[in-house]
């Protein structure tokens, strides 16, 4: 049986068997990753060239977008190349690459996402003391925690899947290095460390859960307690976005993760990767736009900027002979 030591490289999960459908996740994909990559470019660029943006809630904004360029970035590129090249090839460096960063980028995204309820709930269940507990150096700390906690949590998950022996070939049934299929490669005497920290993980992404949820019960009573309906409006306004992002968020990464085993299948498993690893970054710059109009002015004016520009650029003038 191979061991660890013999594999250079992982067989991953094609898209398809037919050459033609290959091609053709190939392009759908393409188009996917444009899209992800222009909304979060343009909420990254808004967020940081306007003014009126200078918020905490912005802020983490900006982190959100980054997180999900890098997450999307980890998986999309090599299933495409994959695609188009018709290889289900990753080096074994390759893979531990990209373990590495998909769970980096993923963990920190999930502190963020926790951290921005609680941003949510000072804002609106105590207003008057929201300058003091989120002012900029308290926000720099908490985006900072989130993604210096991502990454040890990261190295930590990498050094120790990647130390396990694995005896049971090198076949990963999913279309990037996902933790729950490196595991099912190792021998079953050797992943109790493994074991142990994923009950740690659970019980961390638990707490994170439990804290969301009591933020968003005390933000929702302090709402319906609002006399104004404008006030209510306001508000709902400016947590529901972030509402929808941690929902739909959370659902994908938890049935992909914590589903029985008899509902698993390589097809199953293959779509419920497709939702978590590349909805949300595509989905994410649309939910945080479409009900703030302070975004969508922000973007509006970096479009027109970049059209103006190129507009002007002296490329595409025409001279007189």
């Amino acid at each position: 049986m191979p061991n660890s030591s013999s594999i250079n490289e992982f067989l991953l999960l094609p898209l398809a068997d037919m050459r033609q459908l290959q091609l053709l996740h190939f392009w759908l994909l393409l188009g996917i990753y444009l899209a992800a990559l222009l909304g979060n470019s343009l909420i990254s660029t808004a967020v940081a060239c306007d003014r009126c943006l200078h918020t905490p809630m912005y802020f983490f904004l900006l982190n959100l977008a980054l997180l999900d360029l890098g997450c999307i970035s980890t998986t999309l590129p090599k299933a495409m190349a994959n695609a188009l090249w018709d290889t289900r090839a990753i080096s074994y460096a390759g893979c531990a690459t990209q373990f590495f960063f998909f769970l980096f980028f993923l963990s920190a995204e999930y502190f963020l996402l926790t951290i921005m309820s609680y941003d949510r709930y000072v804002a609106i269940c105590k207003p008057l003391h929201y300058g003091t507990l989120m002012d900029s150096s308290t926000c720099v700390t908490m985006a900072a925690a989130a993604w210096g906690t991502g990454f040890l949590y990261s190295l930590m998950h990498t050094a120790s899947t990647f130390s396990l022996p694995l005896c049971r070939g090198n076949v990963v049934n999913q279309f990037f290095c996902e933790i729950p299929q490196i595991l099912k490669l190792s021998c079953p005497e050797s992943n109790l460390r493994e074991v142990v920290l994923v009950i740690f993980s659970a019980s961390l992404a638990s707490g994170c859960f439990v804290f969301i949820v009591a933020s968003y019960v005390q933000i929702f009573l302090a709402v319906l307690r609002m006399p104004s309906e404008h006030g209510r409006h306001k508000a709902f306004s400016t947590c529901l976005p972030h509402l929808a992002v941690v929902s739909m968020f959370l659902s994908t990464v938890f049935y992909a993760y914590l589903k029985p085993f008899s509902l698993s299948s390589p097809s199953m498993d293959l779509i419920l990767a497709l939702l978590y690893t590349v909805v949300p970054p595509t989905l994410n710059p649309l939910i945080y736009s479409m009900r703030n109009r302070e975004v969508k002015d922000a973007v509006r004016k970096v479009m027109t900027r970049c059209v103006s520009k190129a507009v002007n650029c002296p490329c595409f003038q025409i001279h007189d002979m």
